[in-house]
């Protein structure tokens, strides 16, 4: 009996069944990112004001933290190339503690610097949301690099993710716009998605222990 190519088609099998699994995960992922990216977009006009010039500072500063976090996550992902589905259990679990409280941080900081001048705001910006936009955009290397060890195939691992990731981007978008902030307001698109980041962790934690 061939044991060597027993075990090449379970691992195969397992790795087609952990497919699925990670491009929900990544869905739920980018579905919380734009929660947050709304919520504290609303939270920040309270430091800029409500302006053209305000939204493009705040997403320009949230796509330099995304940035950076993906040469991070590429690290990350070399660095820890046995446990990559840990690691980003880690990471949405971090976006998750820093969730949770910042609401609370927007506005405690913004007591402090809502009349500094621009330049100095785009910094101290940049300085409250480097961990969690970092993190953000360290979980598609991460998990790309995975399904392309897995998968042999880069193209497809990368096109699928990113494209799971933008649409649940965009349902994210479109609950918070027309659900969440009526229901509740930034205090219930937070929580959600910070639930959201805490169960994709805990999901994405338990197929690292189970070695899917």
């Amino acid at each position: 009996m061939d044991f060597g190519m027993d075990k090449v088609l379970e691992k195969s099998a397992a790795t087609v069944q952990a497919r699925p699994a990670i491009t929900l995960l990544f869905f739920a992922s980018g579905f919380a990112a734009l929660l947050y990216q709304i919520a504290w977009q609303r939270a920040l006009f309270g430091w800029y004001g409500v302006d053209l010039d305000s939204v493009s500072v705040i997403v320009s500063v949230f796509m330099l933290g995304l940035g950076v976090g993906a040469f991070v996550g590429g690290w990350l992902a070399d660095r820890f190339n046995k446990q990559r589905v840990l690691v980003f259990s880690l990471i949405e679990l971090t976006i998750a503690v820093f969730g949770v409280f910042s609401l609370g941080i927007i506005d405690s900081i913004g007591a402090f610097f809502s009349a500094d001048s621009i330049p100095r705001l785009v910094v101290l910006t940049f300085v409250v949301f480097v961990v969690p936009t970092c993190a953000m955009g360290a979980t598609l290397p991460v998990l790309v690099t995975e399904l392309a060890e897995r998968s042999r195939n880069v193209g497809l691992s990368i096109g699928n993710l990113y494209f799971t990731n933008t649409l649940g981007a965009a349902a994210g978008a479109i609950m918070a716009g027309h659900a969440f902030l009526s229901i509740g307001g930034l205090d219930l698109v937070v929580t959600m998605a910070a639930g959201l980041n805490l169960a994709v962790s805990a999901v994405a934690y338990a197929v690292c222990r189970r070695g899917v």
